[in-house]
């Protein structure tokens, strides 16, 4: 019942509202200049903060399984900061620190560097809220995994590098796709942060779900069911992918 509710009935309303007025309404919703350039603008903030979190989450949870050093806990704590902080309110600090009037404003604007209301301010407010994702898949894992694999083969004369790429790596390989794929998730569907940050320019700094909001809000509502519908169909993926991850995952726990 509660799926149904709050999962299936809502998905049903999207894609029935998407093709309401037939296939072709859909497709001109979808491949119209501002959709365009809103579909273009989010793929192309995960494309950029997907990888970045891959490098830290994977580092960080190094770091922290593998080693025990003064600050330990704090970085932990710094890691988790998106989950307790609101995304709007992390939206407005950037504005504090990187605005025309903020902290770094007047030096950005000076040497010639926009970043509020344009792609790097979308792309640190979606960084910001994606930044636990992967690196809290990684460390339970690590931690389970400990380092006696890791220390044999530094024993046996291969480098750190060799040992992260031939041993740490392999076994962590499904985790590591797992925490890709919801920081992804969470990267399409980031509201709350990059409203504040991108000015909600048409055609410009709009991203996937910004553009729904704005084509609800003007009555065109075939046109953001048609774009929510393509949101949907990316979480679905989403969710099919995290499935097969899970299932490959279990089974290797299970060899």
């Amino acid at each position: 019942m509660f799926l149904t509710a709050f999962l299936f009935l809502p998905l049903i309303v999207i894609f029935t509202g998407a093709f309401a007025q037939g296939i072709d309404v859909f497709l001109a919703a979808i491949t119209e200049p501002a959709a365009r350039s809103a579909i273009q603008l989010t793929l192309i903030v995960v494309a950029i903060t997907v990888p970045l979190h891959t490098l830290f989450g994977l580092s960080a949870a190094w770091a922290l399984t593998k080693f025990r050093f003064k600050g330990r806990q704090l970085l932990i704590t710094l890691i988790e900061i998106p989950f307790a902080v609101s995304p709007v309110i992390a939206g407005l600090l950037f504005i504090l620190l990187y605005g025309v009037h903020g902290f770094f404003g007047e030096w950005l604007q000076a040497n010639g560097f926009q970043v509020i209301f344009a792609l790097p301010g979308i792309v640190l407010a979606t960084m910001f809220v994606t930044l636990p994702f992967i690196v809290r898949e990684l460390i339970p894992l690590m931690e389970a995994q400990g380092s006696e694999a890791e220390e044999a083969s530094v024993t046996l004369g291969a480098s750190g590098w060799s040992t992260f790429l031939r041993v740490t790596l392999p076994s962590i390989k499904w985790g590591l796709l797992y925490g890709v794929i919801l920081c992804s998730a969470r990267a399409i569907g980031e509201f709350g942060a990059v409203s504040v940050v991108s000015g909600r320019i048409r055609g410009m700094t709009n991203t996937m779900p910004l553009h729904v909001e704005i084509l609800y809000n003007e009555y065109q509502f075939a046109a953001s069911f048609a774009v929510a519908a393509l949101m949907s169909l990316f979480a679905l993926v989403t969710i099919a992918v995290k499935q097969w991850v899970e299932s490959r995952q279990r089974g290797g726990s299970n060899r």
